[in-house]
């Protein structure tokens, strides 16, 4: 269901982030989740060597999830505020559907670190891409929960690293816009 969406630069020109407390019921079933995935492991891997993985955290592991955040978070920071765990607690708990994409570098590949970065970024955009094509909306998160290891390591070990966490869901109000660049100050001819 491409809704007003009808030919792919239209759809690319109407993406739009959403606030992952924002994203309500229903999210992507299994068979849209799986079509999801599909296509956003269809992105440009010099070497096809996928130095990346996705983790779904279903409805019935977010509590767990929450526990393994707010432990990392307390033993990093004792002293951390009430308020402060609060919102790692709600982290866990935002939109309907949750995807951890991990960076699983090919350390032994010829393929230099900086692509296989580049590979997984590209991997992110297309699981947004297929999100909003499907008539849902998502938003990448990092902050501290991908910084931490011990968080890292309730999915993968060394030497991955967490490179978002995809939350998925029907928007529950209307998507904003957000200013973006100016062409001009971004794009420049060779003059070489």
């Amino acid at each position: 269901m491409l809704n007003d969406r009808t030919t792919p630069l239209s759809l690319l020109a109407t993406r739009r982030s959403g606030r992952p407390r924002d994203l309500v019921a229903p999210g992507p079933d299994a068979a849209q989740l799986d079509q999801i995935l599909e296509i956003a492991a269809r992105t440009p891997d010099h070497g096809k060597i996928a130095p990346w993985r996705f983790v779904v955290v279903g409805p019935e592991q977010r509590d767990t999830l929450a526990t393994v955040i707010t432990t990392a978070y307390r033993a990093e920071r004792p002293q951390a505020a009430a308020t402060e765990i609060a919102a790692l607690e709600q982290f866990a708990q935002q939109a309907p559907t949750l995807v951890v994409l991990l960076f699983s570098p090919r350390t032994a590949s010829h393929i230099p670190l900086w692509e296989q970065e580049l590979s997984v970024g590209a991997v992110g955009m297309n699981l947004l891409h297929a999100t909003h094509a499907l008539g849902f909306a998502g938003g990448w998160l990092t902050g501290w929960p991908s910084y931490s290891d011990a968080v890292r390591d309730a999915f993968g070990a060394e030497p991955e690293r967490i490179a978002g966490f995809f939350f998925l869901g029907t928007p529950g109000r209307p998507l904003e816009e957000r200013p973006r660049p100016d062409l001009s100050a971004i794009i420049t001819k060779w003059e070489g």
